[in-house]
């Protein structure tokens, strides 16, 4: 695809792809954050990554110059022992504070 055909998702190009979409003017990446926590009974786990994927991408279509990258699903929803927070429910995945800041850290460098 040419540059302007590229998609937004980092995750869909190739390296030769993103090589020139960088050289056609994009400087911006969009890190979406979602999760995996419950919602209530009718409401599936992840609905906060397809939520912010979908965003996201609107974001950066809007931009111009941006590309989103893979959402992060694994973030701090509570303790495990005892559970807190959204962790009291079935399928919730939670890391601790300190790896999801040096995730966001990794990412973004």
């Amino acid at each position: 695809a040419s540059p302007a055909e590229a998609s937004v998702f980092l995750e869909d190009l190739t390296w030769t792809e993103l090589r020139d979409v960088i050289a056609a003017g994009t400087t911006t990446i969009i890190i979406p954050i979602g999760g995996t926590e419950q919602s209530g009974p009718a409401m599936a786990l992840g609905k906060h990554n397809v939520r912010v994927k979908f965003l996201a991408a609107k974001i950066a279509e809007k931009l111009g110059n941006a590309l989103v990258a893979p959402v992060i699903s694994y973030v701090p929803e509570g303790n495990i022992d005892p559970p807190s927070s959204h962790m009291r429910f079935p399928g919730t995945i939670t890391i601790s504070d300190r790896t999801f800041e040096q995730l966001l850290e990794s990412a973004a460098r």
